[in-house]
């Protein structure tokens, strides 16, 4: 017997960063929280004691005045080495740091469970455990809005200097050249910005684009068409857009699947004497393979906010490349952005310590440990399941409406699906986006991208011991470059259990299959035939590509199809997937990366 239940996805003004409501550009802005002598509602009550701050980096001072007005003492003590980092931090009830400042699980064990809040002064959160931060009842929060218009700004302000030459003209001139033929430019207006990735940033940009006179086009699966249609941007294909592109600028989130995005294939593909730009993540580009295009003059220019070794070894050819521009991470260092990031983290703090849940925070501490525990697998699975399915959409624009299946012996009282939905949408998400998705914002996260989620409890006879038998993923309307995954139905639909403590996937469109989620997986359908397996192992170890384990099942009885799932150590380039799929028994393929 199934229930289905419609989960609204309505963004709220109480769902948004306190900072979201405002324009970024308010330098001199008043807090939007109420001034009071003390806080009301002290998470260090039991203690008795003081609520103390930590800042252990260069802050804005509004931020700082901020933070004074609203707890009782602030420490504000920089360049600490790790240990007396863990020492202050444990006299503390919150702890502000920057996204380079490592808090590891030794701080949360110094504390003693006297810390409640790590505030993240920037984008990222890598540099937190934020496992540790769980198991300690310890809130993360970061400030992912308020550099924005500074990233936006640098990320104009080097497509400019890209265009004119401007870097490598004033060298020149500093050297007592004065060569204007030599240094040449282009225009900006008429030539087409490709924005690959249409968040916050990419939009951003993509606006200030157009008041140059640009056409701008974008790849983003999840980008709100509503949005481009206003900003006068059209949305297209990943190849599409670096295929037209006079400029590329990158704005999306380092995952596996975006990793290198940028490589000897893509160069390939790309308008000769394209120039890229890069202001969002180190790792999108592959940087050996961006050497060898600029060479080849495929790239005619680069311009790199962030890289993957900073600062860069002296030896290093990009660096010195003479038609590289590089700056050293400075999207957001503007005096704006850093007052605009203090106060944002600041507000986030304090609502913490007052007891109420920001929007940004980043990870699951108000969940008890029991249920985080035995929910654990299944988050990993529904997670896992999300990024294999949207792997399997063709075109963009195919992602709209998502139907998830929760079988389970439980009462429906005693399983939760919000964690479990966070997951999914977690899932589909980020491995094409900029954003982070986390419990308190992914319902809102699918709505601002038009993404439409409904949950079904299967109900199951048998014991409750375990919280959920399966989940099955199910996408409408969409077509798939994997022909398999289409159910009879028509949706692409994926199913996957747990078994001791590990993602496997159990279903593929109408397929039974049996497939450990882990790793680099190569997935094909072939036709039975004698020395194929053979063959295929001996493309991918041609190509340095190795294989860690192989699986073979036969899909149905009295048939010579098979499913072949391959655990690779590399990820196979283009080129070697395309020989994989040459080979005339091999039906489908589909490459993942977890």
């Amino acid at each position: 017997m199934a229930a289905t239940n419609m989960i609204p996805v309505e963004l709220t003004k109480s769902s948004l960063p306190l900072a979201a409501s405002r324009p970024s550009s308010s330098y001199h802005r008043r807090s939007l929280l109420p001034a009071r002598p003390c806080v009301a509602s002290r998470t260090a009550g039991d203690r008795g004691g003081n609520l103390t701050v930590l800042v252990a980096e260069e802050f804005g001072q509004a931020g700082l005045e901020l933070l004074r007005r609203h707890v009782d003492i602030v420490d504000y003590s920089i360049d600490l080495d790790p240990g007396e980092l863990g020492q202050r931090a444990a006299l503390c009830e919150a702890l502000i740091v920057s996204s380079e400042t490592k808090v590891g699980e030794e701080v949360f064990q110094l504390s003693r469970g006297r810390l409640k809040v790590v505030g993240i002064a920037g984008f990222g959160v890598d540099n937190v455990d934020l496992v540790a931060a769980n198991e300690s009842r310890c809130l993360v929060v970061n400030a992912p809005n308020a550099s924005t218009a500074a990233v936006a700004e640098h990320a104009i302000a080097l497509l400019t200097a890209m265009a004119r030459n401007i870097a490598r003209a004033t060298i020149s001139v500093k050297f007592g050249n004065w060569q204007r033929r030599k240094y040449m430019g282009k225009c900006l207006s008429g030539k087409t910005l490709a924005v690959m990735g249409f968040g916050e940033v990419g939009s951003e940009v993509a606006r200030r684009a157009k008041g140059l006179g640009m056409h701008v086009i974008a790849y983003d699966p999840y980008a709100s068409e509503y949005l481009a249609l206003a900003i006068g941007v059209e949305l297209v294909s990943f190849d599409k857009a670096i295929a037209i592109a006079d400029f590329i600028s990158l704005h999306m989130h380092l995952t596996p699947a975006t990793r290198k995005m940028l490589n000897d294939e893509t160069f390939a593909k790309m308008k000769r004497g394209v120039q890229i730009l890069n202001v969002a993540h180190e790792g999108l580009i592959d940087e050996d393979s961006l050497v060898r295009a600029l060479d080849a003059g495929v790239v005619s220019q680069a311009a790199l906010d962030v890289l993957l070794e900073e600062p860069l070894a002296r030896s290093s050819k990009l660096i010195h490349h003479e038609n590289v521009i590089v700056t050293p991470n400075l999207g957001a260092s503007t005096f704006e952005a850093q007052e605009e990031v203090g106060i944002e983290i600041a507000e986030a703090v304090i609502k913490a310590l007052k007891g109420n849940l920001p929007a940004t925070v980043v990870n699951e501490p108000l969940v008890a440990l029991e249920v985080l525990a035995e929910l654990k697998p299944f988050l990993d699975l529904e997670n896992k399941l999300g990024r294999f399915i949207v792997k399997l959409i063709a075109g963009r624009g195919g992602l709209k409406t998502v139907k998830v299946t929760y079988a389970s012996a439980r009462e429906p009282d005693q399983l939760d699906t919000k964690l479990l939905r966070t997951r999914i949408i977690k899932g589909l998400i980020e491995p094409i986006s900029c954003v982070i998705v986390n419990w308190v914002n992914g319902d809102s996260v699918a709505k601002q991208r038009g993404l439409r989620i409904t949950e079904e409890r299967m109900a199951l006879h048998g014991s409750p011991e375990y919280p959920l038998e399966y989940i099955q993923v199910q996408i409408a309307n969409a077509e798939s470059t994997f022909a398999s995954a289409l159910a009879k139905s028509g949706e692409i639909e994926v199913e996957g259990r747990v078994r001791d403590g590990v993602s496997y996937l159990t279903k593929i469109g109408s397929l039974e299959v049996n497939v450990q989620l882990e790793g680099s997986i190569l997935l094909c359908i072939v036709v039975d035939q004698p020395g194929l397996i053979g063959k295929i192992g001996s493309i991918l170890g041609e190509a340095n590509v190795n294989i860690s384990s192989m699986k073979a099942d036969k899909m149905a009885l009295r048939t010579r199809l098979m499913m072949i799932s391959i655990t690779v150590d590399q990820q196979p380039n283009e080129e070697t997937l395309k020989k994989v799929r040459d080979v005339p028994a091999v039906q489908e393929l589909v490459f993942l990366m977890l």
